[in-house]
């Protein structure tokens, strides 16, 4: 299957018009910091792109990026003006011809950028083979992928190696395609509906284990959308199964419970955040406004005060008293449920 990517993004698809779905594309309205940052990206480099939408945490100033499946480099050079200069992003790609055309500009970009040396790099290699760079442990802040982990014939390796790198309170944030339902064998041998990120997507339970044994406990939806497709043809090869696309964040921290437990913390989010005065949205059911105490459970407080995002907020309480689950925690499925917006209440999800 390694080949028949490669083939498929190296030599079939020329452009993001080439794809005959829109299963690949994460369909989000982008922010117009993020818009300006790629009006400084090559034209080539955002020619050989294949989808549309942007994988960029908040706080990402002097950080250290990986990118999984770096393509043509897009990503990773808007993620090296939002890190700034001190920050460092590094992708990783199999495939010659789009690693070709993100070197290619590499000079261009630092120009453009106004930076005194380069602050990107590109690796030849499989997402699930990352041991195999020399990459160290515990070496990134942050790790992004978008819509590409689905592409691996090995997806537990994949987590595994990002638990791996992650330095402790690191993120793993990234978009991707989901079922609601395990795909068959037959279907996940079509190169043309593994290319399309159809016939590889994981069951979202089967995510969640995954993501589960790799170390990633309490994974956080960000935001979900259901996939149309679009092509009669495809409609009629796996229009039975319902799939999503999603972006979800995963934290590097050892402590995580497997349930959102309540031990009476709150947390204040000081407004600090460049882009987000008014409120942080840490995932779908965390709308945090600024100046307001903000009830959370035992993970939310710890995703919070254990990493790059404590000197933004104010903590409160300890863990001397603990509560039961927290009111509202549940296990439905994560997909399009339609419930009202928790985020004013502190609900966990």
């Amino acid at each position: 299957m390694h080949q028949e990517v490669q083939e498929y993004y190296g030599k079939v698809l020329q452009g993001s018009d080439d794809l005959q779905t829109n299963a690949c594309c994460t369909d989000t309205q982008l922010p117009r910091y993020i818009k300006d940052a790629l009006s400084n990206v090559h034209d080539e480099v955002m020619m050989r792109y294949y989808g549309c939408g942007l994988v960029a945490p908040e706080a990402l100033q002097g950080c250290s990026i990986l990118d999984l499946g770096s393509g043509s480099g897009r990503d990773c050079y808007v993620l090296a003006q939002l890190t700034g200069e001190q920050g460092q992003v590094v992708g990783v790609d199999m495939t010659d011809e789009q690693l070709e055309v993100a070197n290619r500009h590499k000079a261009y970009h630092q120009q453009k950028f106004g930076y005194s040396a380069g602050n990107v790099t590109f690796h030849k290699g499989y997402i699930e083979q990352l041991d195999q760079l020399n990459l160290p442990d515990n070496s990134f802040d942050i790790i992004v992928s978008n819509c590409v982990i689905n592409l691996s014939p090995d997806k537990e390796a994949v987590f595994r190696e990002a638990w791996r790198l992650l330095k402790p309170g690191g993120e793993l944030y990234f978009s991707d395609v989901y079922a609601d339902r395990r795909i068959s064998a037959s279907l996940q041998q079509d190169p043309e509906l593994y290319g399309e990120c159809l016939s590889g997507a994981l069951y979202w339970n089967d995510f969640l284990r995954l993501a589960a044994k790799a170390g990633f406990a309490d994974p956080r939806l960000v935001e979900d959308r259901p996939i149309t497709i679009d092509n009669e043809r495809i409609q009629a090869k796996i229009g039975h199964i319902g799939f999503y696309s999603a972006t979800y964040r995963l934290f590097k921290i050892e402590q995580l419970e497997d349930a959102c437990e309540d031990y009476g913390q709150a947390v204040i989010y000081k407004g600090t955040l460049a882009q987000h005065p008014e409120f942080f949205q840490l995932d779908a059911h965390h709308r945090i406004e600024r100046g307001k105490v903000f009830p959370v459970c035992g993970n939310t407080w710890r995703m919070l005060h254990d990493t790059r995002f404590a000197e933004h907020f104010e903590f409160v309480g300890n863990w001397d008293t603990h509560y039961g689950i927290f009111d509202g925690c549940g296990t439905l499925m994560p997909f399009s449920r339609n419930d009202a917006d928790e985020g004013g209440s502190g609900g966990c999800c």
